[in-house]
């Protein structure tokens, strides 16, 4: 992955972990309203029993599915002349995203609907965050 065409490389210089399986088919869009994060990711024909959504290390959200199964030329009679769908179609990924500390872990609720993969993460305002720029008066005389 290219650091500078990612479209997340302003996360490098940050502490956050942005991490993602090489060629993955789900592509993800991140949204932040005033009372949670929300993430959207492409996973078409992908069911809720393909896709696993869990927070590790605390802080850590981890989006992964696995692929079909489906075995090619098991049938004696069956002669295949492309096979496009097995490799273009569902594939494992996996997805890693550090959380910002003001979340409420243990309310983070995910759904899939029509190839659309969504987990809202709602955030904890009644312990906002410090502010990590702090003003300073300035006066003329100390």
């Amino acid at each position: 992955m290219a650091l500078f065409g990612d479209p997340f490389r302003r996360f490098f210089l940050s502490p956050t972990i942005y991490r993602t399986s090489p060629g993955s088919p789900a592509l993800l869009d991140w949204l932040e309203s005033p009372s949670a994060h929300i993430f959207k990711l492409n996973v078409p024909g992908y069911g809720k029993e393909d896709i696993k959504v869990q927070v590790e290390d605390g802080n850590i959200l981890v989006i992964r599915a696995e692929g079909g199964k489906e075995e090619l030329g098991k049938e004696k009679d069956i002669v295949w002349h492309v096979a496009e769908r097995k490799t273009m179609g569902k594939s494992d990924f996996s997805r890693e995203i550090e959380l910002p500390e003001d979340v409420k872990v243990e309310q983070i609720k995910a759904q899939v609907e029509n190839g659309v993969l969504t987990v809202v993460v709602p955030k904890d305002t009644t312990h906002p965050k410090p502010s990590k720029v702090r003003n300073i008066n300035v006066t003329s005389k100390l």
